[in-house]
């Protein structure tokens, strides 16, 4: 095993009616005035944003709601929730969505501490963070674990950037998991939550270090329950385990627990953050629609670990194949599965066209911050690297 440092320190209440201890876990982490940060009409809909704001009443929590987020969330709509939060003298932050709202509600919670302060600053580094307001998170959508993780991820809207930020002061301080309010969100949804869920993953599996066993039968069990539970989730809406399962699958696949002693790649999220950032693609889709070109690219770097985890997951027949053979029936069974989902497996198919050369120009500079940077530690990605992966996947 590796060495690692590991720190998770996100109180998580999973279950049945867990929401219904929203009010006394926010006096628990010293909140008295709370704005809540919430996406579309869903939470309104479904009586949840009702629900807890009655709750917060009861026990004599001042709250002001704020939504609107949007997926792919940006930075002038963090700027003027800063503004208004801090005028409100905000104390805690409380997200109720998924992943875009909860990276919404972590940027808040940084703004407040830097109110003068452009949000970008601290997502570019110019501004060292060390300090952020308290925040929780109720959980509505399974996907992207920033329920636990340390990263949230923002779109500047006038550069054309959506960049990611790790640090321990994006870590919660608590999460609400209640399967049943999964329920509600479209099948489309839910495919792009479980394509993040096996990405982030995927991102850790794929690693230079070696010997980590545990930490791959971790990753292994959990993508191995994720595609079983998958098909499940999409056709029995209600089924409570399948929810569950996948819903938990997702803070563990994003709290490093799945990538512990081994370096984070994160290539195929750098190259999904760029169509995403220009195409407004769903994040899960932009994913899906690259990582089979990634890997076709790469796969000669560990043929081997292609090899074991087409045998582990797909449970592959090896008689009388090369190891090439196997590796390659692994990537398609994954673009099996994809589509199986609806998912994109391809460029054209996230954006309903083929790139021109232009297109992928541009987007082979973005995500090398103008041939600046090489992506990635599996296989380190340079820009005729990227370039090629994206013409790759341009069909």
């Amino acid at each position: 095993m590796e060495k690692f440092k590991f720190y998770c320190p996100t109180e998580i209440i999973f279950g049945k009616d867990s929401e219904l201890s929203t009010a006394s876990l926010i006096k628990k982490y010293n909140g008295h005035n709370v704005l809540i940060v919430y996406g579309g009409g869903s939470v309104k809909r479904s009586g949840l944003l009702d629900k807890i704001c009655q709750q917060l009443s009861n026990d004599n929590l001042s709250y002001m709601t704020l939504g609107g987020v949007q997926p792919n969330p940006i930075v002038c709509f963090v700027n003027d929730a800063v503004k208004k939060a801090y005028q409100a003298n905000i104390d805690f932050v409380l997200a109720i969505g998924g992943g875009s709202v909860i990276d919404t509600a972590k940027a808040i919670a940084h703004g407040l501490k830097y109110p003068q302060n452009d949000i970008w600053d601290i997502w570019t580094k110019k501004i060292t963070l060390t300090n952020t307001t308290p925040m929780g998170s109720i959980v509505t959508l399974a996907a992207a674990g920033s329920e636990t993780s340390d990263s949230a991820v923002l779109t500047n809207e006038q550069t054309g950037q959506k960049r990611g930020l790790s640090t321990p002061f994006n870590r919660p301080c608590f999460a609400i998991m209640n399967p049943q309010l999964t329920y509600s969100a479209p099948n489309y949804q839910k495919a792009c939550g479980i394509a993040d869920i096996l990405m982030h993953t995927l991102e850790r599996y794929f690693a230079k270090e070696q010997n980590n066993y545990l930490t791959d039968y971790i990753a292994e069990g959990l993508l191995k329950d994720v595609i079983a539970q998958a098909p499940i989730m999409i056709n029995e809406p209600t089924n409570y385990i399948a929810h569950s399962e996948i819903m938990y699958a997702g803070s563990l696949s994003h709290n490093d627990i799945t990538g512990l002693g081994r370096t984070k790649d994160f290539s195929v999220h750098k190259f999904g953050h760029e169509l995403s950032a220009k195409y407004n693609a769903t994040h899960g889709a932009s994913l899906t629609a690259i990582w089979s070109s990634w890997a076709r690219y790469i796969y000669q770097k560990d043929i081997q670990r292609f090899c074991h985890l087409g045998k582990i997951l797909f449970n592959i027949d090896t008689l009388n194949k090369t190891d090439e053979t196997i590796a390659l029936e692994t990537i398609k069974h994954f673009e099996d599965f994809f589509t199986s989902l609806n998912l994109p497996i391809n460029i054209s198919q996230l954006v309903g066209k083929t790139l021109t050369d232009e297109e992928l120009t541009y987007l082979t500079s973005m995500c090398t911050d103008n041939n600046t940077k090489t992506i990635g530690n599996f296989s380190p990605l340079n820009y005729q690297d990227v370039y090629a992966i994206f013409k790759l996947a341009n069909h």
